[in-house]
């Protein structure tokens, strides 16, 4: 009996170690919001993740879901147990609130991943324009 229980423990222990083979990229957050920011702010953030698997990761495409976001990803294989990140810059001219996606396509076994960045930027506040001389009273 001992020898039938320790053959079906070598048995689930083998199956788990199969299901876990390849890259794996897990991520720090998936989902970066920008908060509210001033029209002009600052456009990169960054999507940091690491190869938790046991083979090396290959990123082949990351894709914004438009053109005002555009993510820039490694070229070169992440080994196992290295870090990276995935730089996205919004266009922080368009005045409003956003929310947008990045679609990674790796070489995992689930092929694709999304990000997702939001926020809203806001409009530069207007000054209302004071008449020159006597501060607009009249006399």
């Amino acid at each position: 009996m001992k020898k039938v229980l320790a053959l079906l423990a070598f048995v689930a222990v083998f199956a788990s170690a199969q299901a876990q083979s390849g890259p794996v990229m897990t991520f720090d957050a998936t989902t970066v919001d920008y908060g509210n920011i001033d029209k002009g702010a600052e456009p990169l953030r960054k999507f940091k993740f690491t190869n938790t698997g046991n083979e090396p990761l290959i990123i082949k495409t990351a894709k914004g879901s438009c053109g005002c976001t555009v993510p820039t990803y490694p070229k070169e294989p992440i080994m196992p147990g290295e870090s990276n990140v995935i730089e996205v810059r919004y266009d922080t001219q368009r005045v409003g609130a956003f929310t947008k996606t990045v679609t990674i396509t790796t070489n995992e076994a689930t092929e694709t991943r999304m990000l997702t960045i939001k926020g809203d930027v806001k409009a530069p506040a207007t000054q209302e324009s004071v008449p020159a001389g006597n501060g607009g009273l009249k006399q």
